[in-house]
């Protein structure tokens, strides 16, 4: 690497060059997958109005072939009567992964491309999964709104500097 190409005094590394990058999705699969209806196990009558939460969770893996990653997207979505939060309507919980070759990234750039990048190339796939099983479960599709996988990334990293300084003793005088 040339010297004008370093980072000087600190400074962030230079952006990804999009030309450099080279990646390809090898496999997209659920790895597992629940659902559970609720109201019809019940036996709930009449027309409720559900209140959806939807919880992210993501995990990135080495695998065993140099320059591939397992990226899988969890998500857990809730659905409850509006007013009345004992009253579920379904679960669903649901793990999708996707199997990525990739390579012409900087090391210190992988984790964040492997957690905003990849699951953003895979999230419309999710999408009409979860869509497909609500409608298929008895429920109108959910069609989940687009995820900004930046900022659940930027949070995350926040979540973690906080409970680092939260897990560091003061310094006593």
């Amino acid at each position: 690497m040339a010297d004008e190409d370093k980072p000087q005094n600190g400074a962030a590394p230079a952006p990804l060059d999009p030309s450099q990058i080279k990646q390809r999705v090898l496999a997209q699969y659920i790895r597992d997958m629940s659902f559970e209806n609720l109201l019809a196990q019940k036996g709930h009558q009449g027309d409720l109005q559900p209140e959806i939460a939807v919880q992210v969770n993501l995990d990135a893996r080495k695998r065993p072939t140099e320059g591939q990653f397992e990226v899988i997207t969890k998500l857990n979505i809730t659905s409850k009567a509006k007013g009345d939060a004992e009253k579920v309507l379904f679960v669903m919980e649901v793990e999708y992964a996707g199997v990525f070759e990739l390579s012409g990234i900087p090391e210190e750039q992988m984790h964040p491309y492997l957690l905003i990048e990849c699951p953003r190339m895979t999230f419309p796939f999710l999408r009409r999964i979860v869509s497909d099983v609500t409608r298929d479960g008895g429920f109108p599709p959910l069609n989940l709104e687009t995820i900004d996988f930046m900022a659940l990334y930027r949070s995350e990293l926040a979540r973690r500097v906080e409970a680092q300084k939260a897990a560091t003793p003061a310094p006593s005088a």
